[in-house]
């Protein structure tokens, strides 16, 4: 008989999880004493560290779908869920020795305002658009692991914790800003080291090293029933997917990885960190700490997913099971889904305190994720859409105002959107995400960086259009490449086409 999984929080969880907590709001509310004005906020002054500068990156880019997420993904899937850690650090990596420098020099506090500068308004409003619908996305999916965090550790509904979930990120980043984004996140690196090598060293002890866990995956999932729901027929077939990199196929998991990197060059909170540096080598050390330090927490989050695949089976595998008349394996504990892979590994295989203090800092986790990409989508709307809008924008005071109010206007939109779509794969939406972002402002922002007064503008615009229709497109009829390669290669196409008609101009000019 199955035994369900029902996650006992105890005291010494809660005091772990309160003090956690209480630490990271402690240095949110600090970190606001730093800010005077609009530019203090959103660039830290320009007065930020390399350890700042990693903490802002990390903060954002490693949340729920760094953690939950790719536990989540490795629990069918194993070592392929490296994709979404691997592809951040290699971004940052590539952040920090060819975008760091040109990006600090260009003069601009966004992303979008370098592209705008070189190839018009209009581009500017279309990169502005398509980029915050991509990073909007990210905010969505940090909602969902933060409602599928609280709602595996308490008896609450969704709408509860997604409210708790947003009123948190609000609060980390609305009076700090960059200063909250880069302290918090500081805090979190640290603590989050401490709790994903810990819960990897465990899940492969209790194991019984890499051998023992090898062997769990073909012994629950080959040539048993359970296997077959996934498609593997033998202990090889299991072993050659969940020790694999490409598990899921050449191009699905080179395309997430490369979306990640794209993304990461193309995401406004990640230039904007770099920029906020106090030089340009602070800037670049800062990018090249998160190339280093983003990977191996993947890596951890994957041992941790397969340890749970060996022992626990899903609600939904148990239906299916049902229904072609098989028995549930012996000795497979229940999760009602695979989102809920790390918290309750956590929760039901680490010490009371210490897993409190886990949870607290996986819940820190994808708080600081939501904050620091919602402060990366409100200093884009503000600084490249409602500036432009309204002359009174030029007041910093002002701006500072509406600045806050748009961050909150986004996680309040992202947590509806969120409650809508329960049971979404997490990682799909992160790397949808990411591939939007990329398809929209890479290339033209390289261009306008490297290729000044290179390119026709019309063609840059239509790029810009055209590059995001092409990954909802491919993403929309399931093509069998990764629909960033299609969104990439449009976009390419169009800006090399420019390239060719400027330069057929130029002799006449």
């Amino acid at each position: 008989m199955r035994k369900e999984v029902t996650m006992s929080i105890g005291i010494w969880h809660i005091i772990g999880i309160a003090l956690v907590l209480f630490l990271i709001a402690g240095v949110s509310l600090y970190s606001g004493k730093m800010v005077k004005n609009a530019a203090d906020f959103t660039t830290g002054g320009g007065k930020i560290g390399r350890w700042m500068v990693c903490g802002t990156i990390m903060g954002s880019l490693v949340g729920g779908q760094s953690t939950i997420g790719t536990a989540q993904l490795a629990f069918n899937y194993g070592m392929s869920a490296w994709w979404f850690t691997l592809g951040s650090g290699i971004g940052c990596l590539v952040l920090a020795l060819v975008y760091a420098r040109p990006l600090r020099h260009s003069g601009n506090t966004t992303l979008l305002q370098t592209i705008s500068s070189e190839y018009g308004k209009t581009a500017g409003y279309l990169g502005s658009l398509f980029s915050s619908v991509g990073i909007f996305i990210s905010v969505v999916a940090q909602v969902i692991s933060s409602i599928a965090l609280i709602s595996a550790i308490f008896p609450v509904n969704t709408v509860v914790a997604a409210i708790f979930s947003v009123a948190l990120m609000a609060l980390f980043v609305i009076f700090g800003g960059m200063w909250g984004a880069g302290m918090s996140g500081v805090a979190k690196l640290v603590l989050l080291y401490v709790a994903s090598m810990t819960g990897c060293i465990v899940a492969i002890t209790l194991s019984g090293g890499f051998g023992g866990m090898a062997d769990g995956l073909g012994r629950v999932l080959g040539g048993t029933a359970l296997g077959g729901l996934q498609g593997l027929g033998s202990a090889a077939d299991t072993s050659g997917r969940y020790f694999s990199l490409l598990a899921r196929g050449v191009s699905k998991d080179v395309g997430s990885g490369l979306s990640l990197l794209l993304g990461v060059l193309s995401t406004q909170i990640y230039a904007q960190a770099v920029m906020s540096a106090r030089s340009d080598d602070e800037g670049r050390k800062g990018a090249l700490l998160g190339a280093f330090l983003i990977p191996p927490i993947g890596a951890a989050c994957i041992f941790i997913g397969i340890y749970m695949r060996n022992h626990y089976i899903t609600t939904a595998e148990i239906a299916a099971l049902a229904a072609l008349g098989e028995a549930v394996p012996a000795g497979l504990r229940e999760l009602s889904s695979t989102a809920q892979a790390f918290p309750v590994f956590v929760a039901e295989h680490l010490p009371p305190l210490f897993s409190g203090i886990v949870l607290g800092t996986l819940f820190i986790t994808i708080l600081n994720g939501g904050s620091g990409l919602s402060l990366g989508a409100a200093t884009i709307l503000v600084n490249d859409v409602f500036k432009r809008l309204s002359d009174k924008l030029s007041d910093p005071v002002r701006a500072l105002k509406v600045t806050r109010i748009t961050i909150f206007g986004v996680l309040a939109a992202a947590t509806m959107i969120a409650l809508g779509v329960p049971g979404t794969v997490i990682n799909d939406m992160g790397f949808l995400s990411m591939g939007l972002r990329g398809s929209v402002i890479f290339i033209p922002l390289t261009c306008a960086l490297f290729m000044r007064g290179r390119l026709d503008r019309r063609f840059v615009l239509a790029a810009e259009i055209c590059g995001p229709i092409g990954v909802l497109a491919a993403k929309a009829i399931n093509m069998s490449i990764d629909p960033l390669f299609v969104g990439m290669t449009v976009s390419f196409v169009l800006c090399f086409v420019g390239a060719v008609v400027k330069g057929k101009k130029e002799p006449l000019q």
